[in-house]
């Protein structure tokens, strides 16, 4: 159980990135011919870099070489400073390509095998983090793990590497053999037979353990860096929802409130960086990734639905333009990040000099450098990142004119230095659409139109859920991982599928088409027969139809995103609730068993699971409409914050069981029901509503 905590807490500490950029064609290697554009900005090192692959493991293991296995991804620092640092060096290369086969990954598209291998270094060092480098046997098992190496150091681990491996090869065999066995041990599941009912008090002490660590004052977990961790805030908001704890509200709406007034967010172009480096969500590692923003517009939609703060909706609205404008592909996917670099240098795009805002706001710069507490002498190496430090309301009183005004005034400064920072050199793009990170697109633009009510909102979430049934979804129920100019090449994992679920979910309560659920129903039957461990009930992450690594794992602590095993369980609940299959609820509950221990004790890293644990043992409703005015009365219904419900109905009665006979013609009622047992019927939300006790 420590090693789980300790894992989980590991990888919100995992801040070392990576952003290659080279312009120098004198060396071309056999990354030229991927999709990924992190191993295409590698593709011309002279290091003969390969991608993963049974071809590169066999040369390996054909000249009896070492392998380098360097894990990265393309939205980030760190890799691009040890790319140009070491792996553009014609003597390390050189070194490199004598003694080593080496391989490049990125850990987007590959996840199975950064898991792994980070695993190695969490074992072998304590440690992990990006750009990860592994010194490999032959067969891939591990014998060497770390990070960023500058060239020198770098140098000195590749000699004694391949010396050591030359003089002492069954040194590292033994090495490498107990690393794998404790890699193929570590965070896998057991079968929990003694785990009792749902309990309140259980709920509310699990609740208790994750607040004794969050920051009540500035928000986010008490200490720096600090994560968005919407998963952690989804959990709280649905316990508000049961409870309406005063401290629970409270640590919910500080660190929404400080997310969205600090650093972290993009106050002229709206969207959320990875994390803040400091404890106030001033100082962001820039980088913008299309995961952390889908999943803050369902959390920011959530909080504008229950406590109403129209900042809120701002947020929504700005991080999903945000998104469309930068991160949207013309086939209906979104693209994976933007790096935190531009023109060699972190943040470059997004600060200001005071003299700067002067000069392009004239009379009008004053204001708007005391709203976005712009100095002088700045908060960010001598620069200013935009922080929202008042209030329009507060500004109307201080320089005596109305809220409409102020707001004109910020809104045309916004405009002026959004014009003025087009022109700068933008961040590089990694467009490569994957499916789960498009999976929580679909679900947070359903979630939005839920909350707003914005057409626009539905439209561009089954634009996305058309690109993933029809570009990413083969033989019927398989899914692919990647999709980029044209390649989808790659199988999905089980965080593909799983996400995949429940955005379909999503869009059948959005639209009443029951092709979501049916096509939601055939992807969780592919799954039980290729990811399910049927002893345990979990899942692993990989297809038994897929290439085998040194281990086989599974994924069970949520963090920046949840766990693949904790959103299956998730969409085990729903379909089992639409299809009324109790078995897909009972193998839910057991999924949820099993990790009890784990979300009770460190309820920060599995807080997806407590907010199941809740969900399940609280009372859930099934909401039934049916009739001509279904979509109206169901959009109606919808703009409410309810966790414990699902929506399901149509203009007719449809195929699913719970809508039998529940067609009255030239009328459209709603049916609130509980475990198949249905409350009388009533024509207007207002009343439904009433029928949902909290």
């Amino acid at each position: 159980m420590k090693k789980q905590f300790l894992a989980g807490l590991i990888a919100l500490l995992l801040i070392h990135a990576c952003t290659p950029m080279n312009q120098e064609h004198k060396y071309t290697n056999a990354l030229i011919h991927e999709s990924s554009p992190y191993l295409l900005q590698h593709a011309h090192n002279p290091v003969n870099w390969q991608p993963w692959g049974d071809p590169a493991l066999a040369e390996a293991q054909k000249e009896d070489k070492l392998v380098i296995i360097s894990i990265g991804y393309a939205a980030c620092h760190w890799c691009h400073v040890m790319e140009h640092e070491s792996f553009e060096d014609s003597l390390i290369a050189a070194n490199m390509n004598t003694n080593f086969v080496s391989i490049k990954v990125d850990r987007e598209e590959r996840p199975d095998i950064d898991q792994i291998y980070m695993d190695a270094a969490q074992l072998m060092t304590g440690r992990g983090g990006w750009p990860l480098n592994i010194i490999a046997l032959p067969n891939g098992k591990p014998v060497f793990a770390g990070t960023y190496f500058p060239r020198d150091n770098w140098e000195k681990v590749l000699n004694h590497f391949s010396k050591i491996y030359q003089s002492e090869p069954e040194k590292l065999r033994e090495h490498a053999d107990k690393v794998t066995e404790g890699i193929s041990n570590n965070e896998m599941p057991t079968f929990n037979e003694t785990a009792g009912d749902y309990s309140s008090d259980t709920a509310i002490q699990i609740a208790q353990n994750l607040l004794a660590g969050i920051d009540l004052e500035l928000g986010g977990k008490n200490e720096a860096p600090k994560f968005p961790m919407p998963t952690v805030y989804e959990y709280l908001m649905a316990e508000s929802y049961y409870r309406n704890n005063d401290t629970v509200n409270q640590a919910i709406r500080t660190t929404l409130d400080h997310m969205a007034n600090g650093g972290i967010y993009d106050h002229l172009g709206g969207g959320f960086a990875r994390y803040s480096v400091d404890a106030t969500w001033t100082v962001p590692h820039f980088e913008k990734m299309l995961y952390d923003n889908a999943q803050l517009i369902s959390l920011y939609s959530h909080a504008y639905q229950h406590y109403g703060d129209d900042t809120y909706l701002q947020t929504v609205e700005e991080t999903i333009a945000f998104c469309n404008r930068e991160l949207k592909d013309a086939s209906g996917g979104y693209y994976s990040s933007l790096d935190a670099d531009s023109d060699g240098e972190e943040g470059k795009f997004y600060v200001w000099q005071a003299s700067e805002i002067d000069s392009l706001l004239g009379e009008k710069a004053q204001i708007f450098k005391t709203y976005y507490g712009i100095t002088p002498k700045g908060n960010f190496e001598g620069k200013n990142i935009l922080e929202r430090k008042t209030s329009v309301r507060t500004l109307s009183v201080d320089y005596g004119r109305t809220e409409t005004e102020i707001q004109r005034i910020i809104d045309d400064c916004k405009a002026t230095l959004i014009t003025a920072r087009d022109q700068r050199i933008r961040p590089g793009l990694d467009d490569k659409i994957l499916t789960s990170w498009n999976a929580l697109m679909v679900t947070a633009l359903t979630d939005a139109y839920f909350a707003t009510g914005k057409q626009a909102y539905k439209t561009q979430a089954l634009e996305t859920g058309n690109f993933l049934l029809t570009q990413q979804i083969f033989d019927a129920n398989q899914i692919n991982r990647n999709f980029n100019n044209g390649k989808s090449t790659i199988h999905g994992f089980l965080d593909d599928y799983a996400f995949t679920i429940l955005a379909f979910v999503k869009l059948y309560e959005a639209t009443f088409d029951e092709a979501w659920l049916l096509q939601a129903q055939e992807m969780k039957t592919f799954v039980n027969a290729h990811f399910l461990d049927p002893k345990s009930k979990m899942y692993y992450y990989t297809s038994d139809t897929d290439q085998k690594l040194i281990a086989r794992k599974m994924e069970l602590s949520d963090n920046v995103i949840p766990s693949s095993n904790s959103a299956m369980a998730h969409a085990l609940i729903l379909l089992g609730q639409y299809f009324y299959q109790e078995e897909d609820i009972q193998h839910a509950a057991q999924m949820i068993a099993n990790s009890q221990a784990n979300f009770s004790e460190y309820p920060f890293y599995y807080s997806n699971w407590a907010r199941l644990y809740t969900l399940l043992g609280e009372t859930h409703y099934e909401v039934a409409i049916v009739g001509d005015e279904a979509a109206a009365k169901r959009d109606a219904l919808a703009q409410h914050y309810i966790p414990n419900k699902i929506l399901l109905g149509g203009k007719t009665e449809g195929t699913l069981a719970l809508l039998a006979g529940k067609h009255s013609e030239g009328a459209t009622f709603l049916y609130v029901c509980q475990n198949k047992s249905c409350q009388l019927p009533t024509q207007t939300v207002d009343q439904a509503l009433k029928q949902i006790k909290k």
